[in-house]
């Protein structure tokens, strides 16, 4: 009996040392060097980057050899530090990401989320306080059953000022408590009420509010839409299916909070509201030099979502859009797409002035630098700048933003409810589509300067899919 114990003893020895050695053949994953990583970078933006041409060090014959390009990556001592030494003065956008599930998460509407949309404003005594408002709140959250509302103020976090210095570090935690504060004019207060946010895993649906006003008849459409997530194209195509149905014959499509997304998105948002241009040129890729003649292209109006449903048209030839300063990128693209077609109307503040689209890249080989392909020894992604978007009459450039056509800042301290007919951005955009007369913006010197966004992987980025480039 022993003799038989150590027989198998031994022989599961042997098989596992057979295993053993095996993996550490074959299967075992050896961490990336961060000179394999900084490889990867140089490769995407000598390929891709839109501004290529502004960087000595990305021209294709910039170094002699190799190793005289590894000598260079070498020079820094981080990937992320030879990202920011290689991105043009121009580009205020380009992302690079240690690990691109966050920005996958992201791009699927998924993120860790209280529930609270805030902004963060500076008080107007020049102090370097910090107060924060909550713009809007999102249903089945955190801050959804603590009741919070849009207009709330905050000015402590876990019982600390806010302040230019640490409203970063306090803001960014899981859970944390925000003291609530009324200003009268002059000075914030605090009200004595404290609330518990904690961030969860949270799925955003991005058409958050829609509504249809009937006015002796005339009916208007509204809609609250804070992100071009793709995988709610249906869910935004149901929206313009519904007003159709009700007979909408104007719009108003309040983008004021929306930062971005899917540039196929955009197109389809344009096309609902529109229908009539289907097949007509909605805006052109400008790619840098190397890449334009084999993949710029147009983008056009269609007649379909990403899944193949038809899509749901208004035919319109006006519509009323909302904007502020937070409005960038694939909202941008919407508003410009549709200017050479039909009579946009801009209420709000300026945007932001992004124009530029980005495409996610793996560590794969050129060109595709796909997921499948991708290294498995690090998860290093980045989503630089590659094409900037001009609409049919080649306007594009606008770093300093799209100007409204009827200028109004929102009041942090006057807010209204979103939907109300009487919040102040919608009430204008009533009156300027039944001929009312229009409220007069109040005086606005304060400046916000972050919000919630901010931090989102998302956050002024238009994105576009690999088959839009290689199919």
């Amino acid at each position: 009996m022993i003799m038989k114990f150590k027989k198998y003893f031994i022989l599961l020895a042997v098989f596992s040392l057979f295993i053993s050695c095996f993996e550490d053949l074959d299967d075992k994953i050896y961490p990336a060097s961060t000179l394999d990583i900084q490889n990867f970078i140089y490769r995407g933006l000598n390929y891709f980057y839109l501004y290529k041409a502004d960087t000595p060090e990305l021209a294709n014959h910039a170094f002699e050899s190799s190793s005289e390009r590894d000598a260079f990556l070498k020079s820094f001592d981080s990937p992320e530090t030879l990202f920011s030494y290689l991105l043009s003065p121009q580009d205020r956008f380009s992302v690079l990401f240690s690990d691109y599930r966050e920005i996958e998460n992201a791009l699927s509407g998924v993120s860790l989320s209280n529930g609270m949309e805030f902004g963060l404003v500076y008080y107007p005594d020049n102090s370097g306080k910090v107060f924060g408002y909550v713009r809007y709140v999102l249903p089945n959250s955190s801050a959804a059953s603590k009741n919070l509302e849009r207009g709330d103020l905050f000015t402590t976090v876990n019982g600390t000022q806010l302040t230019s210095q640490n409203y970063s570090r306090l803001l960014a935690a899981d859970s944390y408590t925000i003291g609530l504060a009324s200003f009268d004019g002059t000075d914030f207060e605090l009200t004595g009420e404290e609330i518990e946010l904690t961030k969860t895993e949270y799925d955003e649906n991005p058409v958050f509010l829609n509504r249809t006003f009937d006015y002796n008849g005339q009916k208007i459409g509204y809609l609250v839409y804070n992100s071009f997530i793709k995988r709610y194209d249906t869910e935004l195509n149901t929206v313009f299916s519904q007003f159709k149905s009700e007979g909408v014959t104007d719009l108003i499509l309040d983008l004021r909070y929306n930062g971005g997304g899917s540039v196929e998105t955009a197109t389809d948002l344009g096309s609902m509201i529109t229908g009539q241009f289907n097949g007509e040129i909605f805006y052109k890729q400008i790619w840098n030099e190397d890449r334009q003649s084999e993949y710029g292209r147009e983008g056009r109006f269609d007649n379909t979502i990403s899944n193949g449903n038809s899509i749901h048209s208004l035919n319109l030839n006006r519509v009323y859009i909302l904007t502020t300063k937070n409005t960038a990128s694939a909202s941008e693209l919407v508003i410009n797409g549709l200017n050479p077609y039909i009579n946009t109307v801009q209420i709000g503040d300026t945007t932001t002035g992004k124009f530029q689209a980005s495409i996610l890249l793996y560590d794969g080989p050129a060109p595709f630098f796909s997921r499948q392909e991708a290294s498995i020894s690090h998860r290093y992604a980045m989503l630089p700048l590659v094409y900037k978007a001009a609409n049919k009459d080649n306007h594009t450039d606008f770093v300093n933003g799209l100007p409204p056509d009827v200028s109004f800042k929102e009041n942090f301290f006057n807010l209204g409810e979103l939907g109300d007919p009487n919040e102040p951005l919608l009430s204008i955009a009533l009156a300027e589509i039944l001929g009312l007369p229009k409220p007069v913006s109040s005086e606005q010197i304060l400046q916000e300067f972050s919000s919630s966004r901010t931090k989102s992987p998302l956050h002024e980025i238009m994105v576009i899919e690999p088959e839009d480039i290689f199919n």
